[in-house]
């Protein structure tokens, strides 16, 4: 696996409506395995590889990680954050972040909420429930020079690196750098193909699908596949039938989540050629939580719409865990599908 590359992506800033600088990595690493590249009013990178006369095919995988901005600088220089993407604060405290200046320049903070120390609080106190709102930034420094290089608005990431631990990747945003990583490599391992793909990284998604619908209205593509991550909960305190997925056990195919029912001629096709190429996988209904192909599937007249996922631990923390063995099925499916797109008819009778 290109661990290099999803290294890269993955700690490579860019929250929803900020994704500049994820942008312009993944459009260098897109552009020399694709026809044509461009970016559209919302921000999604369109790179387009021509078929020979079979249907279209728009891939999507979400450019954008769950952050925060800029909302106040107090008198005292600490600074106040809005969420952007779905935070849980039990796993925000005593974080680091970057903040990105409207100067250009990237500042380390520490992420803490407005409590009294452990020492200093009384038992009701330390059972009462933190909010998101609670949170700040204390970047060490006197309001009139925080204010020089910070203002409102301003992006603010989590400050964490990727790493190869046992058999996985841990890291902040695989939600869902590694879907990005999948589709960029899924272009490179792909042979013949009748199909025109349109791989299309998309911005928004965190914040409600918006870029992959948009995308979608615009290509009209015959088929959308989103590529995002899925929960593996095969975790102490989840009973097995809870689990959604598990980490080691192949790339998920999906059945369902809460954005859309996955097209069962789709997941029959994806289903069939993991067998057919001995590609470990699993299957997944997701109750809570969606991805870009609910905006894809709602487009226009209607796409026949499917998710192909890849199992991840501790979902929408900066320890995000997935399997390298899970990653590569992935890979290797997706390249294989966008082979043999054209030899199904996914319309209903």
């Amino acid at each position: 696996m290109n661990f290099p590359l999803l290294k890269t992506l993955c700690e490579t800033p860019g929250i929803a409506n900020r994704e500049d600088p994820i942008r312009e990595r993944v459009r260098a690493e897109m552009a020399p395995l694709v026809d044509e590249i461009s970016v559209d009013a919302m921000g999604n990178i369109i790179g387009r590889k021509k078929g020979r006369g079979g249907p279209t095919v728009m891939l999507a995988a979400h450019l954008d990680e769950i952050g925060f901005i800029v909302k106040a600088i107090d008198d005292r220089g600490f600074v106040r954050v809005h969420p952007v993407g779905g935070w849980d604060p039990r796993v925000m405290m005593a974080q680091r972040v970057h903040v990105h200046g409207f100067s250009g320049e990237v500042l380390l903070g520490a992420l803490t909420a407005a409590s009294k120390p452990i020492h200093l609080l009384t038992p009701e106190e330390q059972n009462k429930p933190l909010k998101v709102e609670d949170f700040y930034v204390d970047l060490g420094m006197p309001a009139e020079r925080v204010k020089q290089v910070i203002e409102i608005g301003d992006m603010v990431t989590m400050a964490r690196t990727a790493e190869l631990i046992g058999d996985c990747v841990l890291s902040k945003t695989l939600d869902n750098r590694v879907g990005v990583f999948v589709m960029l490599e899924a272009l490179r391992a792909c042979g013949d193909h009748a199909v025109e793909i349109l791989a299309v990284a998309t911005t928004q998604e965190e914040v409600g699908l918006r870029g992959a619908t948009t995308a979608a209205y615009a290509l009209q593509p015959d088929v959308g596949i989103a590529l995002d991550v899925t929960l593996a909960s095969d975790l102490p305190g989840h009973p097995e039938h809870e689990q959604i997925s598990r980490l080691g056990d192949g790339c998920a195919i999906k059945i369902m989540d809460s954005s859309l029912l996955c097209h069962p001629k789709l997941v029959r096709h994806f289903r069939d050629l993991a067998e057919r190429h001995q590609i470990k996988h699993q299957l997944e209904i997701m109750t809570r939580g969606g991805t870009d192909a609910g905006g894809i599937q709602r487009s226009r007249g209607g796409v026949p719409s499917f998710t192909l996922s890849v199992p991840t631990r501790y979902v929408h923390t900066v320890n995000e865990m997935a399997h390298t063995s899970d990653i590569e099925a992935a890979v290797t499916l997706l390249a294989r599908y966008l082979e043999d797109a054209h030899s199904r008819d996914y319309r209903y009778n």
